[in-house]
């Protein structure tokens, strides 16, 4: 918590003074509740395999939401929010003992959508991909998860554009805890 704060001010501070801003999120970070999720699920490692854009949008929606017209937030990994949502996955595994890149199975998947409005008032952010776990040649899942998020956004841009970057950042971690209790998912990777 003391962390997200320093963060949101190091943020704000940046907004302040800059005016502008090109805003980079935070490299992923496994949940406690994800970890414990996947532990408690007792699933089969896995590795994890491509995550791209969906080839009918726009490339540019996979490398930065506009916020409020001056400043930009982008993921750390290459730009690309599709990467991010593979290394955020990567790091949820990881932390719950089920990454291995010699598994039989792999979960790869396509950014189909992703949304970040901090507009005055209210703000809402959207992720939403489709995931797929293979074993060998077998498709085993297939499934379009979304996950969405409002919160309340400040007219003042150097608290709104902090808050909006920090509760865009969190759906991400939202979108795995989803991911983690779909039954289908645990069916798929059942060891």
């Amino acid at each position: 918590m003391k962390t997200t704060l320093i963060k949101l001010f190091a943020l704000a501070s940046v907004v302040l003074f800059t005016g502008c801003a090109q805003l980079t999120m935070g490299a992923p970070q496994p949940t406690a509740e994800n970890t414990a999720n996947l532990r408690r699920a007792d699933l089969a490692e896995t590795r994890v395999g491509s995550f791209t854009l969906d080839a009918a949008k726009p490339a540019t929606l996979d490398k930065g939401h506009s916020m409020r017209g001056v400043n930009t937030l982008q993921a750390p990994t290459n730009s690309s929010f599709a990467e991010y949502v593979r290394e955020s996955l990567r790091v949820e595994l990881a932390a719950a003992g089920l990454l291995n890149p010699q598994a039989a199975s792999v979960i790869s998947g396509v950014l189909l959508d992703t949304q970040l409005e901090p507009d005055i008032g209210t703000g809402k952010g959207l992720i939403k991909v489709r995931f797929t776990v293979m074993r060998g040649t077998e498709k085993r899942y297939e499934k379009d998860l979304t996950a969405k998020a409002e919160w309340e956004s400040s007219f003042v841009g150097a608290i709104a554009i902090p808050a909006a970057a920090q509760n865009y950042e969190g759906l991400y971690r939202k979108l795995f805890g989803q991911l983690i209790a779909d039954p289908d998912f645990r069916k798929a990777l059942a060891k």
